[in-house]
């Protein structure tokens, strides 16, 4: 059996006394990334939250977090070069933060915080396939909106572990409502849906998360920082 460990921050805010440290290991387009961040605020925590990714990854692979070489696919996703066989994703949002590890297989994560919104049913239509969105009207009211994240992070995981971005359609990554573990269809350039397992992270209130990933017989292990 194969792990996945999911490294979970519920406050990045408080790894700020590192921040001069986390900036160091950064490579020169991620702190171009960086410099373009508007608020402080928001431009910190993408310090911190790379800054945690290089060392995690370090400890994998022996070598300093600032010599590590991040590269992107050509949607974004990132790999080491050196170590293919390492699988890597990190998510954050708010002021949490998620990275799942594993090896020799493809996943993703996705944790999201809640947010209340108007009007849940324009992004139910464009982002639901029929099956998710007749299983999300039958809700009472007052489920729909946290029903809404349930979805929505198995499908950004999903998207993420196919490292094809978001062109792939939402819609077209269809949760199975009767068993949150699995998918009814994928874009045809995902292999078959039976191929790939979901699975669900055990958050605070108000926090969801999921990994979704293409090997069966997966523990997860969840580490908190």
């Amino acid at each position: 059996m194969s792990n996945i460990d999911i490294y979970y921050a519920s406050s990045v805010s408080s790894f700020a006394p590192g921040l001069a440290d986390y900036q160091a290991s950064l490579d020169k387009d991620e702190l171009a990334t960086a410099e373009r961040f508007k608020f402080a605020e928001l431009r910190e925590r993408y310090i911190i939250c790379h800054g945690i990714l290089r060392q995690l990854l370090a400890e994998r692979v022996t070598e300093a977090a600032a010599d590590l070489r991040i590269e992107k696919t050509e949607f974004g996703k990132p790999f080491l070069p050196g170590t293919p066989d390492l699988s890597f994703n990190m998510s954050h949002s708010g002021d949490i933060l998620a990275v799942a590890i594993s090896w020799q297989c493809q996943l993703g994560v996705d944790v999201e915080c809640y947010k209340p919104r108007n009007a849940w049913e324009g992004l139910v239509k464009k982002c639901f396939a029929p099956e998710e969105a007749d299983f999300w009207y039958s809700l009472d009211k007052a489920e729909r909106s946290h029903a809404f994240y349930q979805f929505w992070v198995k499908k950004e995981a999903f998207v993420k572990a196919v490292g094809k971005g978001i062109t792939l359609g939402l819609d077209q990554c269809v949760v199975n409502p009767e068993d949150f573990t699995s998918f009814l269809r994928v874009p045809e350039l995902a292999c078959l849906a039976d191929k790939w397992r979901i699975y669900t992270l055990n958050l605070s209130e108000n926090e969801f998360g999921a990994v979704v990933c293409d090997s069966e017989n997966i523990r997860l292990r969840m580490i908190e920082l």
